[in-house]
């Protein structure tokens, strides 16, 4: 009897327990339910524009290289010792100038002779005509004395070619390099002095797709600079290579820019822009309010929340009317929005399918929007209180 009663008694209160774990189970499930259904969900500060059509200035961006627009490495023509070295480096040198000397006082000498050569040979012409013309010489005697005379010329022209070669000068205007030669030292044909760039104008060489050819041409305006953001050089394109690389398929063109400051370098890496013509009404937005993402790329509207469902008639009952008014709800909600994009042009790019004029678009902050998220517009740089600030704020 006693076992039945402590069996009884054991069994009674397990059944307590399990239903005590049961109702508190539920009863918590509920009040979770509850309080997130009820739980407001915080506004998120975010930095929004109107969208509007703008004026859009479409361009082709590149790269390119500087090269001088004349540059040459300036060399020996005829060997010898090196007798004068008439320049330093980076100095401004004239068109032919004289550059180096080259030891010629044989040639010197030679020259000397010949032309006393050509003296002695054009006073026989002289002789040999004045007896032709007394009809004393004979046309054979003139002719020879003629050829005696071109020959001298001939001879003379020769040493004094040598020893033009052998005064070494600057074929055009520019700043000339840091010499390869020491005076005294014997050099070879074709030994490099120095070089010799002209830096007052540029050229710059750089390359861009093939289906951007169209939009350019010879003559065209383009910019330059060594930052993206500092294009403060400009010139013209001067000319566009006839073929296309076969394996990058770009082709490469050719501008003259003037390098007045003598910042530009040949050598140097510059960034070009050549502007096209400006197009009215076109919806662009910062690129910093698009979101590129692997299900596309979108943006967040900033709208008003849909209004609520109107209350049942059978639900205006006593109980129904003593209840507490409903919480305001937000000005504005986060609607995400999936728009096709185009071109960009600096901080700018062009949405060409998703959205329409006037809508309000948030530009930062979208890192803690998610649809339906309430959202207020930060306009003074403060955010209202209780909102949650844009990620980076400080």
């Amino acid at each position: 009897m006693l076992r039945a009663i402590i069996a009884t008694v054991f069994l009674l209160i397990v059944g307590a327990i399990c239903g005590l774990l049961i109702f508190m189970n539920v009863f918590f499930d509920k009040a979770t339910a509850q309080f997130f259904a009820n739980m407001k969900r915080p506004v998120v500060t975010v930095s929004a524009i109107e969208v509007k059509p703008s004026t859009w200035k479409p361009g082709i961006s590149a790269v390119g290289t500087v090269a001088a627009s004349q540059g040459v490495d300036v060399a020996v023509q005829a060997g010898g010792i090196v007798e004068q070295i008439l320049f330093k480096a980076n100095d401004k040198v004239q068109k032919g100038q004289l550059l180096v000397q080259i030891d010629d006082a044989v040639d010197r000498a030679g020259l000397a002779s010949a032309k006393t050569s050509v003296s002695v040979s054009q006073d026989a012409l002289t002789r040999s005509q004045a007896l032709l013309d007394r009809k004393v010489g004979t046309i054979a005697s003139q002719q020879d004395a003629q050829n005696a005379l071109d020959k001298a010329k001939g001879a003379l022209q020769q040493i004094e070619a040598t020893v033009d070669q052998k005064a070494i000068k600057a074929p055009f205007a520019g700043t000339i390099g840091i010499p390869k030669i020491d005076v005294g030292q014997y050099v070879q044909p074709g030994t490099v002095i120095a070089t010799l760039q002209d830096l007052d104008t540029m050229k710059v060489n750089f390359t861009v797709p093939e289906q951007q050819l169209s939009s350019l041409k010879i003559g065209q305006t383009a910019k330059f600079g060594l930052t993206e953001d500092n294009l403060n050089y400009t010139g013209q394109i001067t000319g566009i290579d006839p073929k296309i690389d076969q394996a990058s398929r770009l082709v490469t063109l050719q501008a003259l820019v003037s390098n007045s400051d003598g910042a530009l370098r040949p050598g140097m890496f510059i960034h070009v822009r050549v502007d096209l013509p400006v197009e009215d009404n076109v919806i662009a937005v910062p690129q910093t309010a698009v979101t590129i993402s692997l299900y596309g790329t979108y943006v967040y509207v900033l709208d008003k929340p849909q209004a609520a469902a109107a209350t049942p008639a059978a639900a205006t009952d006593d109980k129904a009317a003593a209840a507490p008014p409903a919480a305001a709800g937000p000005d504005l909600v986060a609607k995400q929005v999936f728009v096709t994009t185009g071109r960009r042009s600096g901080d700018s790019i062009e949405v060409l399918k998703g959205l329409e004029a006037g809508e309000m678009i948030a530009t930062s902050g979208q890192n803690k929007l998610s649809p339906g998220s309430p959202v207020a517009i930060d306009k003074d740089g403060e955010p209202p209180q209780g909102a949650v600030k844009p990620a980076g704020a400080l």
